[in-house]
C-alpha cells in the first residue's frame, strides 16, 4: 500500500517537471524562430518600417505556447536585442529599441501574450474548434498581433523621425499602418489555420489546474 501511495504524487510530480522542461524548450524555440522571422523582410521606400515576417512569427508563439511562454518567447529576444546582440532584423542595442520601429518592438511581447490568452481560452476545454471558435482565434490574433501594435508604432514613428511629412496623422498612418494592414491580415488568417491544426497536437507544456471538488 505504502508503495503505490506514494508512487501516484511521484509521478505527479514528474509529469509536471516534463511539462516545464518542455515549456522552455519551446521558449527557445520560438524565441529562435522568431529571430530568424524577422531577418525575413521586404524594405518599402516611402517609410523606414519594412514589411517583416516577425509578427507572424509572434501570432505562432502566442498561439501555440499560449499566454505565459509565448511572451517569454518574444520578451527574452527584444531584452536580449536591447543588449545589443543582433536578433531583430539583424541589429541590436539601445538604438534599436529607440528607433523608428521602437513602438512595434515594445508592443512584441504584449501582442503574444494576449494572443495566448484568447487561445488559451478557447482552447481550454476542447482540442477541436468551431467554425465560431476559429473566427474568434481569428479576431483576437488579427487584434492583438496586429492592431495593438499601432498603438504605440505610429505615435513612436511619428515621433522617432525628423521629417515633416510625419508631423500629420494622415503622414503617419500612410507610412506606419496603412502599407501593412493587408499583410497582416493574410498573416492572421495563416496563423490561424496553423494554431487549429498543430496546438490540439502538442503535449502539454503547463500543468493543468485542477478545480476543488468542493467549490460551487
Amino acid at each position: 500500500m505504502t508503495n503505490s501511495s506514494t508512487s501516484v504524487p511521484t509521478q505527479s510530480v514528474s509529469r509536471t517537471n516534463n511539462q516545464w522542461i518542455r515549456g522552455i524548450v519551446y521558449t527557445a524555440l520560438f524565441g529562435a524562430l522568431f529571430i530568424v522571422a524577422t531577418l525575413i523582410k521586404i524594405p518599402l521606400g516611402f517609410t523606414p518600417i519594412p514589411i517583416s515576417m516577425g509578427t507572424f512569427a509572434i501570432m505562432l508563439a502566442g498561439g501555440l505556447l499560449g499566454a505565459v511562454y509565448g511572451f517569454w518567447s518574444i520578451f527574452i529576444v527584444v531584452a536580449l536585442t536591447a543588449t545589443g546582440l543582433p536578433f531583430i532584423g539583424g541589429s541590436g542595442g539601445i538604438a534599436k529599441l529607440t528607433g523608428p520601429s521602437a513602438g512595434y518592438i515594445w508592443m512584441y511581447p504584449v501582442a503574444a501574450f494576449l494572443i495566448g490568452l484568447v487561445s488559451d481560452y478557447l482552447f481550454a476545454k476542447r482540442k477541436t474548434l468551431t467554425r465560431a471558435q476559429q473566427g474568434l482565434l481569428l479576431l483576437g490574433i488579427f487584434v492583438f498581433g496586429s492592431l495593438i501594435l499601432y498603438t504605440t508604432g505610429i505615435p513612436w514613428l511619428a515621433h522617432a523621425v525628423d521629417d515633416a511629412k510625419y508631423d500629420t496623422l494622415s503622414g503617419a498612418l500612410k507610412a506606419g499602418l496603412y502599407p501593412f494592414l493587408a499583410g497582416d491580415a493574410i498573416k492572421a488568417v495563416v496563423a490561424t489555420l496553423v494554431i487549429v491544426s498543430i496546438r490540439p497536437m502538442l503535449p502539454a507544456i503547463r500543468p493543468r489546474i485542477k478545480k476543488n471538488k468542493t467549490e460551487a
